[in-house]
Protein backbone atom coordinates (compact mmCIF):
# COMPACT_ATOMS: atom_id res chain seq x y z
CA UNK A 1 0.00 0.00 0.00
CA UNK A 2 1.07 3.69 -0.91
CA UNK A 3 0.11 6.38 1.06
CA UNK A 4 -0.41 9.79 -0.82
CA UNK A 5 -1.22 12.41 1.79
CA UNK A 6 -2.20 16.21 0.40
CA UNK A 7 -2.96 19.19 2.54
CA UNK A 8 -6.80 19.61 1.40
CA UNK A 9 -8.72 18.03 -0.88
CA UNK A 10 -8.14 20.12 -3.95
CA UNK A 11 -4.70 19.23 -4.21
CA UNK A 12 -5.42 15.61 -4.31
CA UNK A 13 -8.11 16.03 -6.79
CA UNK A 14 -5.52 17.90 -9.01
CA UNK A 15 -3.04 15.01 -8.11
CA UNK A 16 -5.70 12.07 -8.68
CA UNK A 17 -7.06 13.11 -11.78
CA UNK A 18 -3.61 13.64 -13.64
CA UNK A 19 -2.86 10.21 -12.59
CA UNK A 20 -6.07 8.48 -13.99
CA UNK A 21 -5.15 10.74 -17.00
CA UNK A 22 -2.02 9.55 -17.50
CA UNK A 23 -3.24 5.80 -16.70
CA UNK A 24 -6.14 6.21 -19.19
CA UNK A 25 -4.62 7.56 -21.42
CA UNK A 26 -1.86 4.48 -21.35
CA UNK A 27 -4.48 1.96 -21.58
CA UNK A 28 -5.86 3.26 -24.77
CA UNK A 29 -2.53 3.60 -26.14
CA UNK A 30 -1.56 -0.35 -25.74
CA UNK A 31 -4.72 -1.52 -26.19
CA UNK A 32 -7.56 0.88 -27.91
CA UNK A 33 -9.36 1.27 -24.65
CA UNK A 34 -9.75 1.66 -20.89
CA UNK A 35 -12.01 1.50 -18.14
CA UNK A 36 -12.83 2.45 -14.70
CA UNK A 37 -15.02 1.15 -12.07
CA UNK A 38 -15.87 4.49 -9.30
CA UNK A 39 -17.99 4.94 -6.69
CA UNK A 40 -20.93 7.41 -5.27
CA UNK A 41 -20.95 9.57 -2.86
CA UNK A 42 -19.83 13.14 -1.67
CA UNK A 43 -15.66 12.30 -1.74
CA UNK A 44 -15.66 11.49 -5.63
CA UNK A 45 -17.71 14.71 -6.82
CA UNK A 46 -14.66 17.29 -7.11
CA UNK A 47 -12.78 14.56 -8.42
CA UNK A 48 -15.10 13.70 -11.29
CA UNK A 49 -15.57 17.12 -12.36
CA UNK A 50 -12.20 17.82 -12.61
CA UNK A 51 -12.03 14.50 -14.23
CA UNK A 52 -13.92 15.57 -16.86
CA UNK A 53 -12.32 18.72 -17.97
CA UNK A 54 -9.01 16.71 -18.82
CA UNK A 55 -8.28 16.09 -22.41
CA UNK A 56 -8.85 12.49 -22.43
CA UNK A 57 -9.80 10.00 -25.36
CA UNK A 58 -13.03 9.69 -23.65
CA UNK A 59 -14.63 7.68 -26.87
CA UNK A 60 -12.53 4.93 -25.74
CA UNK A 61 -13.44 5.24 -22.09
CA UNK A 62 -15.78 2.77 -20.48
CA UNK A 63 -17.17 3.45 -17.03
CA UNK A 64 -18.84 1.55 -14.57
CA UNK A 65 -19.41 1.42 -11.12
CA UNK A 66 -18.00 -0.24 -7.81
CA UNK A 67 -21.44 -0.56 -6.23
CA UNK A 68 -24.96 0.75 -6.90
CA UNK A 69 -27.94 0.76 -4.96
CA UNK A 70 -30.98 -1.17 -6.40
CA UNK A 71 -32.91 2.25 -6.58
CA UNK A 72 -34.65 4.10 -9.79
CA UNK A 73 -32.37 5.97 -11.53
CA UNK A 74 -34.59 9.36 -10.55
CA UNK A 75 -34.17 8.19 -7.31
CA UNK A 76 -31.31 10.77 -5.26
CA UNK A 77 -29.52 7.68 -4.20
CA UNK A 78 -28.69 6.61 -7.46
CA UNK A 79 -25.20 6.33 -7.87
CA UNK A 80 -25.57 6.11 -11.40
CA UNK A 81 -27.27 9.40 -11.67
CA UNK A 82 -24.79 11.16 -9.49
CA UNK A 83 -21.92 9.38 -12.80
CA UNK A 84 -23.60 10.88 -14.88
CA UNK A 85 -24.51 14.36 -13.78
CA UNK A 86 -20.86 15.05 -12.29
CA UNK A 87 -18.52 12.30 -14.57
CA UNK A 88 -19.83 11.99 -17.47
CA UNK A 89 -19.76 15.86 -18.59
CA UNK A 90 -17.51 18.63 -20.08
CA UNK A 91 -15.66 16.69 -22.59
CA UNK A 92 -15.79 13.05 -20.37
CA UNK A 93 -19.77 13.13 -22.30
CA UNK A 94 -18.38 10.12 -25.18
CA UNK A 95 -17.36 7.84 -22.38
CA UNK A 96 -19.72 4.72 -22.32
CA UNK A 97 -21.46 4.27 -18.96
CA UNK A 98 -21.82 0.37 -18.10
CA UNK A 99 -24.59 0.81 -14.99
CA UNK A 100 -25.25 -2.20 -12.74
CA UNK A 101 -28.73 -1.47 -11.86
CA UNK A 102 -31.57 -3.60 -14.04
CA UNK A 103 -35.36 -3.74 -14.32
CA UNK A 104 -36.06 -6.67 -11.75
CA UNK A 105 -37.39 -6.26 -9.07
CA UNK A 106 -34.75 -7.14 -6.79
CA UNK A 107 -30.64 -6.82 -7.05
CA UNK A 108 -30.69 -11.05 -6.81
CA UNK A 109 -33.07 -11.18 -9.30
CA UNK A 110 -30.98 -8.87 -11.52
CA UNK A 111 -27.43 -10.16 -10.60
CA UNK A 112 -27.54 -12.46 -13.82
CA UNK A 113 -27.80 -9.78 -15.99
CA UNK A 114 -25.53 -7.15 -14.43
CA UNK A 115 -23.19 -9.89 -14.15
CA UNK A 116 -23.71 -10.08 -18.61
CA UNK A 117 -23.30 -6.47 -18.64
CA UNK A 118 -20.02 -6.80 -16.60
CA UNK A 119 -18.81 -9.21 -19.57
CA UNK A 120 -18.50 -6.66 -22.43
CA UNK A 121 -15.76 -4.98 -20.20
CA UNK A 122 -12.33 -5.11 -21.23
CA UNK A 123 -10.30 -8.25 -19.01
CA UNK A 124 -9.03 -5.35 -16.28
CA UNK A 125 -10.13 -2.56 -15.22
CA UNK A 126 -7.27 0.70 -15.65
CA UNK A 127 -8.73 1.45 -12.30
CA UNK A 128 -10.94 0.46 -9.37
CA UNK A 129 -11.49 4.03 -7.39
CA UNK A 130 -13.01 3.24 -3.94
CA UNK A 131 -14.38 5.11 -0.93
CA UNK A 132 -14.39 3.71 2.68
CA UNK A 133 -17.50 4.04 4.75
CA UNK A 134 -16.63 4.95 8.61
CA UNK A 135 -17.28 1.15 9.26
CA UNK A 136 -14.48 0.13 6.67
CA UNK A 137 -16.91 -0.87 3.97
CA UNK A 138 -15.83 -0.71 0.35
CA UNK A 139 -18.03 -0.66 -2.53
CA UNK A 140 -21.33 -2.17 -0.56
CA UNK A 141 -19.15 -5.31 1.17
CA UNK A 142 -20.46 -3.85 4.11
CA UNK A 143 -19.37 -5.71 7.59
CA UNK A 144 -22.90 -6.12 8.31
CA UNK A 145 -24.27 -7.82 5.08
CA UNK A 146 -24.70 -11.48 5.80
CA UNK A 147 -23.53 -11.77 1.77
CA UNK A 148 -20.31 -10.57 2.74
CA UNK A 149 -17.88 -13.66 3.09
CA UNK A 150 -19.57 -15.02 -0.07
CA UNK A 151 -18.83 -11.63 -1.96
CA UNK A 152 -15.04 -12.02 -0.91
CA UNK A 153 -14.69 -15.39 -1.61
CA UNK A 154 -12.05 -15.22 -4.17
CA UNK A 155 -13.44 -17.95 -6.32
CA UNK A 156 -17.01 -17.73 -5.95
CA UNK A 157 -16.75 -17.20 -10.11
CA UNK A 158 -19.01 -13.63 -10.45
CA UNK A 159 -17.99 -10.32 -10.89
CA UNK A 160 -20.99 -8.72 -8.87
CA UNK A 161 -23.15 -10.01 -5.88
CA UNK A 162 -26.85 -8.64 -4.40
CA UNK A 163 -26.17 -7.62 -0.76
CA UNK A 164 -28.34 -6.11 1.83
CA UNK A 165 -26.87 -4.55 4.64
CA UNK A 166 -28.55 -4.35 8.20
CA UNK A 167 -27.03 -0.68 8.85
CA UNK A 168 -27.71 0.77 5.30
CA UNK A 169 -31.07 1.50 3.22
CA UNK A 170 -31.47 -0.22 -0.04
CA UNK A 171 -30.91 -3.91 -1.07
CA UNK A 172 -27.04 -3.74 -3.42
CA UNK A 173 -25.75 -4.57 -6.05
CA UNK A 174 -21.83 -4.48 -5.98
CA UNK A 175 -18.37 -5.87 -7.69
CA UNK A 176 -17.05 -8.83 -5.95
CA UNK A 177 -13.47 -8.81 -4.33
CA UNK A 178 -12.56 -10.44 -7.70
CA UNK A 179 -13.83 -8.59 -9.60
CA UNK A 180 -12.15 -5.48 -7.52
CA UNK A 181 -8.98 -6.83 -7.98
CA UNK A 182 -9.37 -7.67 -11.54
CA UNK A 183 -7.44 -3.92 -12.14
CA UNK A 184 -4.00 -2.27 -12.69
CA UNK A 185 -4.79 -0.62 -9.43
CA UNK A 186 -6.79 0.47 -6.48
CA UNK A 187 -7.70 3.91 -5.26
CA UNK A 188 -8.42 4.43 -1.98
CA UNK A 189 -9.71 7.68 -1.86
CA UNK A 190 -10.57 9.75 1.18
CA UNK A 191 -10.36 12.88 3.45
CA UNK A 192 -10.83 13.54 7.06
CA UNK A 193 -9.53 12.58 10.28
CA UNK A 194 -11.81 10.11 11.17
CA UNK A 195 -10.87 8.63 7.85
CA UNK A 196 -7.28 8.20 8.51
CA UNK A 197 -8.80 6.74 11.42
CA UNK A 198 -10.60 3.67 9.97
CA UNK A 199 -7.64 3.11 7.78
CA UNK A 200 -5.29 2.53 10.57
CA UNK A 201 -7.45 0.83 12.71
CA UNK A 202 -7.92 -1.33 9.64
CA UNK A 203 -3.95 -1.53 8.93
CA UNK A 204 -4.24 -3.51 12.70
CA UNK A 205 -4.84 -6.98 13.22
CA UNK A 206 -8.28 -8.67 12.77
CA UNK A 207 -10.56 -10.52 10.57
CA UNK A 208 -11.19 -8.44 7.23
CA UNK A 209 -14.65 -9.12 7.56
CA UNK A 210 -14.78 -7.00 10.57
CA UNK A 211 -13.65 -4.25 8.55
CA UNK A 212 -13.70 -5.28 4.60
CA UNK A 213 -11.62 -2.59 3.43
CA UNK A 214 -8.93 -5.50 5.15
CA UNK A 215 -9.63 -7.32 1.82
CA UNK A 216 -7.85 -5.12 -0.44
CA UNK A 217 -5.11 -3.80 1.99
CA UNK A 218 -3.98 -7.65 2.75
CA UNK A 219 -4.08 -8.75 -0.74
CA UNK A 220 -1.16 -9.13 -2.80
CA UNK A 221 -3.03 -8.78 -6.57
CA UNK A 222 -3.57 -5.02 -7.18
CA UNK A 223 -1.75 -2.40 -6.28
CA UNK A 224 -3.35 0.13 -4.21
CA UNK A 225 -2.69 3.88 -3.39
CA UNK A 226 -4.41 5.27 -0.77
CA UNK A 227 -4.84 9.41 -1.48
CA UNK A 228 -6.25 11.35 1.44
CA UNK A 229 -6.26 14.67 2.46
CA UNK A 230 -6.34 16.03 5.90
Amino acid sequence: MQLHSFPDQQTLVNALAEHLAAALRRDIAAQGRASLAVSGGSTPLPLFERLSALDIPWHNVLITLADERWVDAASPDSNETLVRRSLLRNRAVPATFIGLKTAAATAAAGAADCEARLATLPKSFTAVILGMGNDGHIASLFPCAPQLLDAADLHCGRRCAALRPQTAPHERISLTLPALLDTREIILHITGPEKKAVLEQALAAGPPEAIPVRFILRQHTAPVAVYWAA
